[in-house]
């Protein structure tokens, strides 16, 4: 085995949630292996960690059954191209940070060619095409898992497996400061606010936000001092959804748009519309009354909804392994559903309580040293602990 000052890692994140959690091991990695060099695909917080990345990952970033199948000839190109220069390299090991579609079948490859693999964040074969697990089995040295019902799926599957915590949890506090985010976002101290996150994706905006829009319509309705409020992800994101609101007629609507700030727009909410997706474990670590809305293209929704094993699609219900917010799928996702639910969630103070237990309990279960115990791990995969 090479010194620890020039061990070689790979990694590859194709995804914003990716990024944050492989930048986070690779900062825990740095003082244990103070020589070492990442190489691979990822984004910003990677590169700020010293990643020389083979492609931009923007390229990878793809959501949805369809998309993925239409650009298919392209992504295979790459991780092609990448499983190439890796097997010629040899690395210590191989990372895959979230992204299974990409990552496992690279996984499958380099492993069967003796470089250790790692995988970051399990799979959710606890929720969907369980069948997964002998590919897991075949491409995976070591799982990282970030909740903790997971680790007993994968020791019962032969994989070696780390629980690592969430590192959510951990950059959110137990205690949100209310009023220190509504100074900051310049909301009155005293008003009810709702935070409407219709997704990152242009896919989640595009099925998301007429709904979205015409819910806030409604509410508005049934009581104007209500404030309402939008993180936007990025530039392009916020000119696709006030293209959508225009389409929509809707323009005229109070709902204020915000460049990024989303975990300052939870924070200020009594209550939260949000896209089923991390966003949803951000608000129930927040502490905030939700409803959960998922849309998609009808031809993959027709595809998806009988691949399911749980009843719930947002993370708060599935860690509580209860509905303990509400949440409306495809055609269920109407602005009348949606705004009565919103509703009693911005309302019910008694609700606002239970879900405050609830979601502090969580907070704690979620609450591990991610970064250190991530890359003990990796440490030990590589015979370096």
């Amino acid at each position: 085995m090479a010194s620890s000052d020039n061990v070689k890692l790979a990694l590859v994140a194709g995804e914003v949630s990716g990024d944050l959690l492989a930048s986070r091991l690779m900062a825990g990695l740095k003082p244990r292996l103070p020589g070492v060099a990442f190489s691979g695909i990822g984004g910003p917080r990677m590169l700020e960690q010293g990643l020389v990345s083979d492609v931009p990952m923007d390229t990878l970033t793809v959501r949805g059954l369809l998309p993925v199948l239409l650009r298919y000839r392209e992504l295979k190109g790459i991780q092609n191209r990448l499983r190439d220069r890796l097997l010629a390299e040899r690395p210590a090991a191989f990372i895959g940070a979230d992204y299974p579609g990409f990552n496992l079948g690279l996984e499958e490859q380099l492993r069967a060619a003796g470089i250790p693999t790692v995988h970051f964040v399990g799979p959710q074969i606890w929720a969907w095409r369980g069948g997964r697990i002998k590919k897991i089995q075949r491409a995976v040295s070591h799982m990282l898992v970030i909740f903790p019902f997971e680790e007993e799926i994968y020791q019962k599957a032969g994989v070696p497996v780390t629980y690592i915590g969430h590192p959510l949890a951990e950059t959110i506090p137990l205690v949100p400061d209310v009023v220190a985010a509504r100074r900051q976002l310049g909301l009155p101290e005293n008003a009810r606010v709702v935070t409407v996150m219709p997704g990152s994706r242009m896919s989640e905006i595009k099925y998301l936000t007429e709904p979205y829009v015409r819910t806030v319509k409604l509410l508005a309705a049934r009581d104007s001092s209500v404030r309402f409020i939008a993180p936007m992800a990025g530039e392009r994101q916020k000119a696709y959804f006030k293209e959508l609101v225009a389409k929509a007629g809707l323009q005229d609507l109070p709902l204020q748009l915000i460049d990024g700030e989303s975990h300052a727009c939870i924070a200020a909410a009594d209550a939260v519309l949000a896209a089923s997706g991390t966003a949803t474990l951000e608000v129930a670590l927040y502490k905030k009354p939700m409803v959960i809305a998922y849309k998609v293209l009808q031809a993959e929704w027709l595809l998806i909804r009988n691949m399911g094993y749980l009843p719930w699609i947002g993370l708060p219900n599935i860690l509580a392994r209860d509905f303990v917010v509400p949440e409306f799928l495809q055609h269920a996702a109407t602005p009348e559903a949606l705004a009565e639910a919103v509703w009693f969630q911005l309302t019910d103070e008694n609700n606002r309580v239970k879900l405050k237990e609830r979601f502090t309990e969580m907070h704690h279960s979620l609450l591990r040293d991610s970064a250190r115990e991530s890359a003990r791990a990796v440490l030990q995969v590589i015979g370096k602990a």
